[in-house]
């Protein structure tokens, strides 16, 4: 495929097709259409994908990584934040209630298997939302769902969370449900029925969980998962500029940070994601997308990291952690599809300690 020409306006940053590469095939032709050949045209436009990360990038970053472990959070108050968790998400959406939802137009392209689901004749599908927010995911399923067996379940750490998604005009009883769970929590939900759900949805929450939480995590999805069924996923990478940009007494331990609001983030690498997801999980995709976003009036570059996968629970017989027959991979002998990720979102899909500053690209982008 060959690159898409160059956007130039705010309309044309919409996102039209999957901008990540697969880790395993760094040499892959992108498939984005924002692509920075000229270094020189660098503040020509707002973002660049598949942005170069080059040993001053790398060394940037770890020098800011140094800077925050000289001022971690104070070990006093390490556990009043990790005690407080869910009342901090409470706040957080009661304080954002009425702007929290977002129309997530990339999960058809990044997500097709989403939307497979919703057609007349799909048949029998139950969708699962953990981490659900306003119902990011749920709403759009259900309001272009033709499929009449189709039915979205919604949880959220959050009971606030929770309740936005009930008081929503589009929510319904008979076509969804929404509840509180805890995917760190010591077994799955008793709404749902073990090994019922086709797909499982887990956008930027894996994240939010303690680390000491992600075994009992993987857990809850392989038994909540039928056998081949699917979980997407997308979260936050491993430097990306939300977590250089953390100041003094943020850090609670490595990689995993503790907001302004009170609310909690991890950034992972890939290889973090395969560990976890590969011991009981076929692997069908591990991407990264590397963005460049650009301040134009005051000429900084911003870099963005986001990790985006696709695992699905092994039928009867079949091994984890390999590939499955159904891979699809972005190095020049897939010709049947794309493997990528990831949403380009500054949108309050996550909290944010700190905005944009003043001139940076914030329209359309997430694409």
């Amino acid at each position: 495929m060959e690159p898409a020409a160059t956007p130039r306006t705010t309309e044309d940053i919409k996102k039209r097709e999957s901008s990540s590469r697969d880790v395993n095939s760094p040499s892959s032709a992108p498939f984005g259409g924002r692509l920075l050949v000229d270094e020189s045209t660098v503040f020509e436009q707002n973002a660049w994908d598949h942005a170069p990360w080059g040993e001053e990038q790398e060394q940037h970053a770890r020098n800011e990584i140094a800077r925050q472990n000289l001022n971690p959070v104070p070990q006093e108050l390490v556990e009043t934040y990790h005690a407080e968790a869910a009342e901090n998400w409470n706040k957080f959406y009661t304080k954002n209630e009425n702007k929290f939802f977002k129309d997530r137009h990339w999960l058809r392209i990044e997500f097709p298997e989403l939307f497979d689901m919703i057609e007349a004749e799909a048949g029998e599908k139950n969708v699962m939302e953990i981490g659900c927010g306003a119902g990011n995911t749920m709403f759009p399923l259900i309001i272009e769902s033709k499929n009449p067996k189709l039915f979205v379940y919604a949880c959220d750490f959050s009971s606030t969370a929770v309740d936005v998604v009930k008081n929503n005009s589009e929510y319904d009883p008979k076509r969804g449900k929404a509840f509180v769970w805890d995917l760190g929590g010591d077994d799955i939900p008793p709404e749902v029925e073990p090994e019922s759900m086709d797909v499982l949805v887990l956008i930027f929450v894996l994240s939010a969980l303690h680390p000491d939480r992600w075994e009992h995590a993987m857990n809850n999805l392989y038994k909540l998962l039928k056998p081949g069924g699917l979980i997407v996923f997308r979260d936050y990478g491993r430097y990306d500029m939300a977590q250089l940009r953390f100041k003094k007494n943020r850090l609670l331990s490595d990689n995993f940070y503790v907001r302004g609001d009170g609310t909690r983030v991890y950034f992972f690498e890939s290889d973090e994601i395969v560990k976890l997801f590969g011991s009981r999980f076929t692997i069908e995709q591990n991407a990264v997308d590397r963005r460049l976003i650009v301040n134009r009036l005051r000429k900084v570059k911003m870099y963005r990291v986001w990790l985006q996968g696709k695992f699905r629970k092994p039928l009867a017989g079949q091994a984890p952690g390999v590939p499955s027959e159904t891979t699809v991979r972005t190095d020049e002998s897939a010709e049947d599809g794309v493997d990528g990720p990831v949403d380009t979102s500054l949108s309050l899909d996550t909290p944010s300690d700190s905005p944009l500053p003043s001139g940076a690209a914030t329209p359309s982008l997430e694409a």
